[in-house]
Formats: structure tokens, C-alpha cells, sequence
């Protein structure tokens, strides 16, 4: 597991680079191994959720906060679609494809994360942030379909959600280098979610399962059906939400 952010980016990069060449395939022989610790570096510090700093659009300092946890977000978002490549053994060719290339995007989102707060004097690992994404990592690490319905399908698509408010405010505060990026990783994202959507759809298919009573199943097992805030609904029926998936998340807000 690599620690340090630039290797696993250039990394994360050169490997799906080899895939499109055709130099890498599946690992199906070796046992599948819990990772409680993914790669990482030791900044920055985890804390619970409450404990992270509140993050304003009007200061500077507000920004960088806010820059360094989305920053986080798309870090453990590297870890979290190579793994599913990693766990989930015995799927098609093409679901391999697709996560190594939300992997190469994520590392992308990073990078450009990470050189706005360079330019401003700050860097990744300056600030407190929390590990809800990994722990959900965890939770969901002993199936394909509970993984594909609630990382892509909830936590990335909450993060849909939220995006273009906060452009919306940045643009307020002038604020264009920070816009240009978000932009970037919303018009990625809702396809990231939308790969999310595509093999859960497929898996609750050849589980023979329909599709939105096992969603919404699992939104109420794991605790993940209250919103608690907005919903994008035009990013989510972009990303592969069902009428009916939207009609009961909005219910539950």
C-alpha cells in the first residue's frame, strides 16, 4: 500500500494506463484481504466527524478548509475504487475498466485539489478530517452489491448534492480558480455515480433481486436513508436513479 499522495497518484495513473495497453488483468488467484488501514499519509490527523473545523465560503481560510476536506474526500476515493477492482473477483472485464478509470479521475480531482491549496501557501494533511468513507469501506467490503449501493449511490452522490451550491457561493467570493475544479469533479462525479448505479443494477439483476426494494433495503439496514439536506435530483437521474429511488429519498429527508 503506498502512503504518499503523489506516488499513489502517479501510480494510480500509470496502472490504468496499463490496463487500456492491455498489460494488467484481474488478480483472481490470491485471497482477498481485509485492509482496515489503507495507504495514507500520516497527515492528516482523523478525528470524528464533529471535531473537524467548520468551513466558511467568506474567508480565506475558510476556502482552504474546505478545499483541504474535499481534498480528502478524492484521496480516500482513489483507495475506495481500487479497491472495489482489488476485492470483487469474477466480474466482467468492463467493471475493472470502469473503476480504474474513476480511480484515475479521483487522482486527478486530488491533484487539482492539492495544487490550489500549494498556490495558497497550505497543503494536504494541514487540516483535521474524518474516515466515514473508509469506515463505510469496511462495512461494505464482503459484497459487490452493498458496496455499489451505498459508496457510489450515497456518499458519492451526496457530495452531487452539495456541489453546486458551493459554486455557487465561491463564485460569490470570486473565488474561480476553486469553481473551475469543482466543476470539473461535479461533471466526473455524476459518472462515477452513474458507474455506481450500472453494476449494482447489474448485480441485483443476476441476484435476481429488483433493484429499488434491495436499495432502499439497504439504505435502512445501514443507517443511509435520511438526506438531511437538498437533493440534485437532475445529477441523480443523470447518475442512474430510478423515479422510484428519488421518491422515497425524498420522502425521508
Amino acid at each position: 500500500m503506498q502512503d504518499d499522495p503523489a506516488t499513489k497518484v502517479a501510480a494510480t495513473r500509470a496502472l490504468y494506463q496499463a490496463w487500456l495497453a492491455a498489460e494488467v488483468k484481474p488478480e483472481q488467484a490470491t485471497p482477498v484481504q481485509t485492509i482496515t488501514i489503507p495507504g495514507r499519509p500520516a497527515r492528516p490527523e482523523l478525528v470524528p466527524p464533529r471535531a473537524v473545523p467548520r468551513r466558511s465560503f467568506k474567508s480565506a481560510i475558510g476556502r482552504l478548509r474546505l478545499a483541504h476536506a474535499i481534498a480528502h474526500i478524492e484521496f480516500n476515493a482513489i483507495n475506495l475504487a481500487l479497491d472495489a477492482v482489488y476485492r470483487f473477483r469474477d466480474m466482467p472485464l468492463a467493471y475493472y475498466a470502469d473503476w480504474l478509470q474513476v480511480a484515475a479521475e479521483e487522482a486527478l480531482h486530488f491533484s487539482l485539489l492539492r495544487d490550489y491549496l500549494q498556490s495558497q501557501q497550505s497543503d494536504y494533511g494541514s487540516y483535521p478530517a474524518h474516515n466515514g468513507l473508509w469506515e463505510m469501506a469496511l462495512k461494505t467490503d464482503h459484497d459487490a452489491l452493498t458496496r455499489m449501493a451505498l459508496v457510489p449511490r450515497v456518499l458519492e452522490a451526496r457530495g452531487l448534492d452539495v456541489t453546486q451550491h458551493m459554486i455557487a457561493q465561491l463564485k460569490q467570493e470570486g473565488d474561480c480558480d476553486l469553481v473551475a475544479i469543482l466543476e470539473t469533479i461535479y461533471r466526473d462525479e455524476i459518472g462515477h455515480v452513474e458507474i455506481g448505479s450500472r453494476w449494482f443494477n447489474y448485480l441485483c439483476e443476476l441476484n435476481q433481486q429488483d433493484s429499488v426494494e434491495t436499495f432502499t433495503r439497504l439504505l435502512i439496514e445501514y443507517g443511509q436513508d435520511k438526506l438531511n439536506g437538498p437533493m440534485d435530483e437532475l445529477a441523480r437521474r443523470q447518475a442512474g436513479f430510478s423515479s422510484q429511488e428519488l421518491d422515497f429519498l425524498a420522502r425521508r429527508d
